[in-house]
């Protein structure tokens, strides 16, 4: 029989009850046992609804607290020895490393470990840390435990585990930096337990993501590779490996990796969808074959025709008893059920599948390919009408949108005058002292903010009402800015939800969820907007509240907007055109705005980028193409600026020095980053390659509760101008601070702002 599968389903919960249930326990509102039930009770009904759904293997230790990696990395016992964790690890523990300890009571601050973008995703992961005086050894026996769960509830899991090579190279030597695959013989021991001990438990299969098999690897990288998975495969008895890869085109390793003992080879064919051809060209042995052909990344129904004909080349070339249907990634990346989004317009909704329907799409499939197309007759009709209303124009596709994007010349492409002749005209308008302080943009959104942003919602606030409600909150917030003592200011962005979401709800050819939420890390979740349609701008987005705040002072206040391929990476976007041709629909949408804020006297216009590296394809021979249009995007929504104009941009969390050529061909007059999570490895990027325009290395975490002290961002700052010029240096946080307190702000800001006061003194008498 065709089995039905599934790799990974969303953990926060139909109401976000685990974002929920994890702040009120970091706030002290709930105990761990109280927290452990919550998580209990998501992971209990994941199960039940896959169950029903129809799946055959259901996936367990997909659930997570804080992120999977950390999982893993606290199985194996790869703990930083800063945390001085010798034996079993509490959640305490676990959240310290996630989110860093705020000393007091005798304890000493300890900074979070480093995260990152999980491949070109968004969702963010914690960054192992190896230290070469510690052996790994099994501490923790979490997919044991929640396999027994789902089997007490009388479900039989497919425990998934983060394969023991993808977790060497999703992380560091924590003294060195560098790499560790040599540590792989080593690990793949512990791996044996943990198959031992899952076999012992009644486990059958176990799903052994490696995605890092998407990445570019080396010969030596491969071999250690097949290596440590024979020497698993060997010592494995009784249970079956599923090895699973997704993300990218694995095509140049297929051969190999279909030679090795496991029973069942996973395959993203939404990504490669021609690795079906190649394995079917193969001789008939070798494992079986999951084909992950409903789309685990984006939210757009399934052609169930063209799938289904998919699955039966595939049953015809390996039999059915050795064919998998499955997404093509875990669902964590997609949002719950779109039954939730009442809201929506027909012609909408009738074109969506969330991770609830998604699951209903692999078992028709299944069903499809048990039975017989007739057996699947009424989905099938359902899909073809869905996929007919969506090619058909009107709503969808605007001609004028489409000529604009047609009549773009190069000129639109570029800056009025070069970097080294704005810079003089900017420092003439704004007159900042040196190394100028400010911030990302956002500031907290407090229960406050969000109680008023709910009755408006609801209606128990009217337009008025609810306006007057944001230009207090600007009020306050330029007013702390201006006590602090901040160079550039900023109003806050109270009238957003997320910087994308914001943007989306007030761009023709996009619409937004009421419940569409996806995990970016830990509790912080987002609502990526969807587009639909050919985009552009009704009226201007952001006008009223930047004028607003920048007439409650005479310092500069930022134009905040989000950039083009930020918007476009962080929605779920439209699969019947390029994506560079809906990016340039964004940018001349972006471009109005910053030609508006422009006019009405905003000096200074940030356009955020967050995302150039996370759009990254993961293989080499495909990045070039990417970046081109990636760089040519934002340079189009920000050459509407005049000279005298400065425009930022900002990203955070990636690996700089793999995109440094890309990041100056944007000409940004400064860009902010993140740096200080990261261990100020942009620095060592920047000593090996000059960034020619002005520039603000983050120098505090904003995703963690501690305040750094006056004399730690000093240190900083001094590192800094070891590489970069005293004229060039901007000082800000890592990122925005909406998640953040004020409690905790307003203290880290002050600090920030007496050590760069303190640095500039230092020059000025050098």
């Amino acid at each position: 029989m065709v089995i039905a599968s599934n790799l990974g389903f969303p953990r926060i919960g139909p109401g976000r009850e685990l974002k929920r249930c994890l702040e009120r326990y970091w706030f002290g509102e709930v105990n761990e046992a109280e927290l452990q039930a919550a998580a209990a009770s998501i992971r209990r009904q994941n199960w039940l609804l896959q169950k029903s759904a129809g799946m055959d293997h259901i996936p367990s230790n997909d659930f997570s607290f804080y992120d999977h990696v950390l999982d893993a990395a606290v199985m194996v016992g790869a703990i930083p020895e800063r945390f001085g964790i010798t034996e079993s690890v509490t959640l305490p523990d676990y959240f310290a490393m996630a989110r860093g300890r705020v000393g007091g009571g005798g304890r000493r601050d300890l900074p979070a470990m480093e995260m990152t973008k999980w491949f070109d995703t968004n969702y963010h992961y914690i960054v192992p840390e190896f230290s070469s005086g510690r052996p790994f050894q099994l501490l923790d026996d979490k997919p044991v435990r929640e396999f027994l769960e789902a089997a007490a509830l009388g479900i039989h899991t497919r425990p998934v585990i983060l394969g023991p090579f993808s977790l060497l190279m999703l992380g560091r030597d924590a003294e060195s930096g560098g790499p560790v695959l040599h540590r792989l013989p080593e690990l793949a021991e512990v791996y044996v337990e943990l198959l031992r001990r899952l076999r012992d438990a009644g486990a059958t299969w176990v799903q052994m993501d490696e995605p890092c098999l998407s990445l570019d690897l080396d010969d030596a990288s491969m071999g250690a590779f097949e290596t440590a998975c024979r020497r698993i495969g060997e010592r494995n008895s009784g249970i079956e490996i599923l090895l699973t890869t997704y993300f990218a085109d694995i095509g140049d390793r297929l051969d190999r990796l279909a030679d090795l003992p496991v029973a069942g080879l996973h395959l993203d064919l939404v990504r490669a969808p021609h690795l079906l051809e190649k394995l079917i060209a193969r001789k008939r042995t070798g494992p079986a074959v999951s084909l992950g052909i409903v789309d685990g990344r984006n939210v757009w129904r399934a052609d169930l025709h063209r799938l289904l004909g998919w699955v039966e080349r595939a049953i015809g070339a390996f039999g059915a008893e050795r064919v998998m249907i499955a997404p093509s990634c875990s669902l964590l990346h997609v949002p719950l059920d779109a039954r939730l989004e009442t809201g929506l317009s027909p012609e909408v909704q009738n074109m969506l599948a969330f991770a609830v329907q998604k699951l209903h799409e692999v078992a028709a499939l299944a069903k499809g390919a048990r039975f017989g197309r007739k057996a699947i007759a009424g989905e099938l009709d359902t899909c073809t009408a869905a996929l007919e209303q969506r090619r058909q124009p009107g709503a969808f596709h605007d001609p004028a949108v489409r000529e604009r994007v047609a009549a773009l010349k190069p000129a639109m492409f570029h800056r009025p005058l070069p970097y080294d002749q704005r810079r003089g005209l900017q420092a003439q308008r704004l007159r900042l002292p040196r190394l100028p302080t400010t911030t990302i943009g956002s500031f907290p959104q407090t229960p406050d903010v969000r109680k008023a942003r709910a009755q408006y919602l609801a209606g128990r606030l009217d337009g008025s009402q609810y306006e007057e409600h944001i230009r207090e909150q600007i009020r306050h917030t330029l007013s702390v800015q201006e006590q602090i003592g901040l160079d550039v200011l900023v109003h806050g962005e109270y009238e957003r939800t997320d910087m994308v979401e914001y943007f989306g709800a007030h761009l023709a050819g996009f619409t937004t969820t009421q419940f569409g939420w996806v995990q970016s890390y830990g509790s912080r979740c987002v609502k990526p907007p969807i587009i639909f349609g050919d985009v552009h701008r009704r009226q201007p987005i952001t006008l009223d509240h930047t004028l607003y705040a920048q007439s409650l002072t005479q310092k500069p206040v930022k134009g905040m907007l989000t950039g083009p391929l930020t918007i476009l990476n962080w929605s779920f976007v439209r699969d019947d055109q390029p994506r560079w041709e809906t990016c340039f629909q964004i940018a001349l949408a972006i471009r109005d705005e910053v030609k508006d804020l422009q006019a009405a006297g905003i000096s200074i216009i940030q356009i955020d980028e967050p995302t150039l590296r996370e759009g990254l394809p993961l293989r080499k021979a495909d990045q070039p193409a990417y970046l081109r249009w990636a760089v040519d995007a934002f340079r189009l929504s920000a050459a509407g600026a005049s000279a005298q104009t400065q425009v930022h941009t900002h990203m955070c969390y990636c690996n700089y020095g793999e995109i440094l050529d890309a990041v100056i061909e944007m000409d940004a007059d400064v860009i902010s980053l993140e740096a200080a999570r990261s261990s100020m490895e942009l620095l060592k990027v920047l000593s090996e390659r000059r960034y020619p325009n002005e520039i603000g290395p983050g120098v505090y975490d904003i995703h963690s509760p501690r305040v750094p002290s006056e004399a730690e961002i000093h240190a900083l700052i001094r590192e800094m101008l070891k590489v970069l010029r005293p004229e060039q240096l901007w000082i800000n946080p890592d990122c925005g601070l909406k998640t953040r307190r004020w409690e905790e702000v307003i203290p880290a800001l002050t600090h920030m702002v007496q050590a760069a006061k303190r640095v500039r003194g230092e020059l000025a008498a050098s």
